[in-house]
């Protein structure tokens, strides 16, 4: 069998997000449902939370202690999100192949990856804290440093700004480096069954020669949702006392819910065909399809590019 052309370089977020949509609509019904049982709830909890914290005392899990209720209100949130991930990621990686996705295979999916999706989690949340720390304790460091040489560094001071000021930069610059490293991380614990630091590794090295891409696909849906959180802060902040029960209130809460669900969805799709255009140019071929034609449409003007998996 003759070796398969080589899959274009000119992969660009207009590509990826244009065989997203093509996905979502061969398989309209399966990803409504999934967005629903679990897109649905989170991006509805997101939506209000601004609101819900801001009440005085707060309407959901009143009179539950305040740290008790953040406790649940986090575990909601993880729940729908990392059965959202798993089951989208699984749903779109062989929807891409034209492979069947059921929507019980995808729950399933979803349950059998619930943990090592934790464990990822937890491993980034423990390096990027550690960063955190380490660059805190240099800056604290550097701080006192001013202090002992004699120098007079008040709250107000413009070392201090400065200093806080090379810190938040220093620090968004390091966690978006590692974010755009990480891109594939949780698409790899759903698709290759990894967990832990393994999938962090792992997405680094697939990345390798398409951070580019990578970066506009996080800069894209980050203005976004931002935009969408900046709209649910400002609805929050203008629904003091029973404005709440309003019509515009509740009508903005769906839009921002809605405008979430979207973004979200379309962001788990985007980073799972990326992840399968970046094995591709990477010269890796998914053996669980082994024997299979499948077509890559690669948005390059041309006829989609035909490749064998062997």
């Amino acid at each position: 069998m003759a070796a398969p052309p080589p899959p274009p370089s000119n992969i660009g977020l207009r590509t990826i997000l244009s065989e997203s949509r093509r996905i979502f609509r061969a398989h309209t019904w399966h990803f409504q449902a999934l967005s629903v049982l679990f897109l649905l709830p989170f991006s509805f909890f997101l939506s209000v939370y601004p609101f819900i914290y801001q009440q005085n005392p707060p309407i959901f899990f009143y009179p539950i202690r305040p740290f008790i209720s953040i406790l649940i209100y986090t575990l909601i949130l993880s729940f729908f999100s990392i059965f959202a991930v798993g089951s989208i990621t699984h749903s779109v990686f062989h929807g891409f192949y034209g492979q069947p996705v059921k929507l019980l295979s995808a729950i399933k999916e979803a349950s059998t990856s619930f943990f090592p999706l934790i464990s990822t989690a937890f491993v980034e949340s423990l390096i990027v804290s550690g960063i955190n720390l380490i660059l805190g304790l240099v800056f604290f460091a550097l701080l006192k440093t001013t202090q002992i040489l004699g120098f007079q560094v008040h709250h107000s001071s413009s070392f201090l700004i400065l200093l806080c000021l090379a810190y938040l930069i220093i620090l968004t610059s390091i966690s978006l480096y590692l974010r755009v490293n990480w891109t594939f991380a949780y698409v790899i614990v759903v698709v290759e069954s990894s967990w832990g630091i393994e999938p962090l590794k792992r997405s680094q090295i697939l990345v390798k020669g398409m951070k580019g891409v990578a970066f506009k696909i996080l800069l894209f849906f980050g203005f976004f949702i931002s935009i969408n959180i900046l709209q649910s802060i400002m609805i929050s902040g203008d629904s003091a006392g029973d404005d709440w029960k309003s019509w515009d209130f509740i009508l903005n809460i769906v839009a921002t819910t809605a405008f979430y669900m979207v973004l979200l969805l379309y962001s788990l799709a985007a980073c799972t065909v990326f992840y399968v255009y970046s094995k591709a140019l990477q010269g890796e071929l998914a053996e669980q399809f082994a024997g299979e034609y499948v077509s890559l449409p690669f948005d390059d003007g041309k006829a989609p590019h035909v490749v064998s998996i062997v």
